[in-house]
């Protein structure tokens, strides 16, 4: 999985995983870096491991080096595996593709590439791989067609909902509600799922978004825009752990006629930037022009080594590219 994975990265790694085990593979599951708190009640998650854990290095190295078929789900450039990208494009063995980012890097074997931009999530995806290895199509309402148990269809449903923004997301289509609902079949409970995944913060996580929201959002109407800055001594302030700034970016689309956000973190060295949009303006291709980034339409990210306040600089000195745009956006 990518660098500093979400739930879709997480839970269709697992839910891939839990399959192949079924199907009387050895499997190891690899995170590149940790992973956020709300994440680790997945169902084998206790058994992933974390690459940049100093004890863990050797033996990551030895299995990716050793593996007959290196599974990369969620990303579609090996930049994305942070240390980890030069070890597997190194590795001799076969390497597969699962993912629907844009324009993929070509270091998976062509006849191992399971790679869908349409697709709401890479767990969608894994969810119809696994459908059609078992010889079922992927929409089939039969409610004994599929293989799926209740652990991993709680990991499959928490990438799928994540990555469509609990299903308001225009990625959400008739393929991903019947997905949902051949995997509720297994028994699996959506509440339980949702609840884990966001009823589950520490209260200093919701200390950090208030103090965000109230001193840290800045809205240029002009540009139907808002963004918001931490500190790394904010992070410290509040207790910030990984995972604990994920979804803040979305709050900025909740002001009035704002189709732009974005939320810049100064965290180890470098700004990290999440963007969010709305309607059919591309965040996307502004995170690939000028920040090193990619994503989807309407979500993306990038990251700058200058500093934060160089980085809020060259944001701002580009939007004017942007305003027609984000004017026309309904």
């Amino acid at each position: 999985m990518h660098r500093d994975p979400d739930a879709d990265a997480m839970g269709s790694s697992l839910g891939w995983a839990s399959y192949l085990l079924r199907r009387g593979h050895d499997v190891t599951v690899i995170s590149p870096t940790d992973y956020a708190q709300n994440l680790r009640w997945l169902p084998g998650a206790d058994s992933v491991l974390v690459y940049e854990d100093a004890p863990m290095k050797k033996h990551c190295k030895q299995l990716i080096q050793e593996a007959t078929l290196i599974c990369c789900l969620d990303f579609s450039a090996l930049s994305r595996l942070k240390d980890l990208g030069k070890l597997v494009q190194e590795a001799p063995g076969i390497k597969m593709l699962v993912d629907h980012h844009l324009e993929p890097e070509l270091f998976a074997d062509p006849d191992f590439m399971f790679w869908d931009t349409q697709a709401a999530a890479t767990a969608q995806l894994v969810y119809d791989l696994i459908k059609i290895l078992d010889g079922s199509a992927p929409d089939a309402a039969a409610p004994d067609a599929a293989p799926f148990d209740v652990p991993m269809s709680e990991c499959l449903y928490a990438g799928i909902m994540t990555d469509t923004g609990s299903f308001r997301h225009g990625n959400t289509t008739p393929e991903v509600h019947l997905a949902v609902a051949d995997l509720m079949r297994s028994g699996l409970d959506i509440s339980r799922v949702h609840r884990l995944i966001f009823d589950n913060s520490p209260l200093s996580r919701l200390q950090l978004l208030g103090h965000v929201l109230s001193e840290k959002l800045h809205v240029l109407p002009e540009y139907r825009t808002a963004y918001m800055t931490l500190t790394a001594d904010e992070l410290i302030q509040y207790q910030s752990s990984i995972g604990d700034t994920d979804g803040i970016v979305n709050y900025g689309l909740q002001v009035e006629d704002v189709v732009m956000s974005a939320l810049f973190i100064e965290r180890k060295g470098e700004i990290k930037i999440s963007f969010r949009s709305a309607g059919d303006f591309s965040v996307r291709d502004l995170a690939f022009t000028y920040f090193s980034g990619g994503g989807h339409r309407n979500a993306s990210g990038g990251r700058t080594q200058l500093t934060l306040a160089e980085t809020i600089e060259q944001f701002l000195s580009i939007l004017p590219e942007y305003q027609l745009r984000l004017q026309a956006v309904q």
